[in-house]
């Protein structure tokens, strides 16, 4: 990732100044508390994920971060400024990225950036250079003169991404960045966010891919119904859950009902069903717990090719935590 310092935003604060700092926000829609007193603190050059079910309301905490909706209640300031009394100094201190690209289509990939860059006050010369320099950052230089709707689904978004950092910001957001992305195309978004993080960018996203979140985050907050269940990095979040999870395959899917339900009642615990195949994971508690279990599927004569006991993934948290498979996080209603 090449260094964007020379169009950083000139941001007054002290480097012990936290980027984000919320304190009871709330906001309501109607009867529903969309965003129910959550308390926020992401150190500057963090990369802080947002985690939750369907309307937990992660999007609606990230607009009004960065000013888009006004608090109901609460306070929070970013980079130094607070979100009600000072929301254009907010604005820009940061930049912000949606689920869907924002470009003009039939425009070219320098184009874009170009046509922003004046907008941003970049005259002729240094407007072409600024988005010379971001098409080389990510790896976009190649396919500069190709219109945006020839591009592919991880170039569009590696392009989306550029164009917020036109000025680099003290603080992106990042809501979803990687939806829709095919497996490689994702690693490539992943590795461009840490490398705005090593330049002193915080970034503070949402991600319907709790594997994004292990991977990038240093810290994660989980909310649902409006309210912040749990904090912490993955590995403590992982420890609180507990380590004693039993994960089993079973042979035959068409038992699967049948040998998720035994494990139910005999560990009292709801199960997580894996989207990939005919996998189970429940909290065991004990060694001594899970192995009569595998004993009772074993003797229903339910054939099972794998199993194992540890600690559980981050889908297995977030299923703990919430009662609801990470499959739930995606598609979030813009308004919630």
């Amino acid at each position: 990732m090449n260094d964007f310092s020379p169009a950083r935003i000139p941001i007054a604060f002290t480097e012990i100044t936290p980027a984000i700092s919320a304190r009871g926000l709330v906001k309501t829609f109607g009867q529903v508390r969309a965003v129910d007193g959550i308390d926020l603190d992401v150190p500057r050059g963090m990369i802080f994920a947002i985690l939750g079910p369907n309307g937990a309301g992660k999007t609606t905490l990230m607009r009004m971060l960065a000013t888009l909706s006004r608090p109901d209640a609460g306070s929070a300031t970013v980079m130094g400024h607070d979100i009600v009394q000072a929301p254009h100094e907010v604005r820009a201190a940061i930049a912000m990225t949606g689920q869907f690209a924002s470009l003009d289509e039939d425009l070219t990939g320098r184009e874009n950036l170009v046509l922003l860059a004046r907008l941003w006050g970049f005259r002729g010369r240094a407007a072409k250079s600024r988005a010379n320099d971001l098409l080389s950052a990510f790896g976009l230089s190649e396919a500069a003169t190709k219109q945006v709707k020839d591009y592919s689904g991880g170039m569009r978004r590696r392009l989306d991404i550029a164009a917020s950092l036109i000025v680099t910001p003290g603080v992106l957001f990042l809501d979803e960045p990687t939806t829709g992305l095919d497996p490689n195309a994702r690693k490539d978004v992943w590795g461009m966010i840490r490398g705005l993080a090593g330049s002193g960018v915080t970034i503070l996203l949402t991600t319907q891919y709790l594997e994004e979140a292990d991977q990038l985050a240093a810290r994660i907050a989980v909310i649902d119904h409006g309210r912040k269940i749990a904090e912490g990095t993955s590995r403590e979040l992982k420890a609180a859950t507990g380590s004693g999870f039993l994960h089993v395959a079973i042979s035959d899917p068409a038992r699967l009902d049948e040998a998720a339900g035994m494990l139910e009642r005999r560990l009292q615990n709801p199960v997580q069903r894996s989207t990939e195949g005919a996998q189970l994971s429940v909290m065991a508690g004990t060694a001594k717990a899970a192995n009569e279990a595998l004993a009772e599927l074993v003797a229903s004569g339910i054939e099972l090719s794998d199993f194992s006991m540890g600690q559980p993934s981050l889908d297995e948290v977030f299923f703990a935590l919430t009662g609801q498979p990470s499959s739930a996080n995606s598609h979030e209603d813009a308004k919630i």
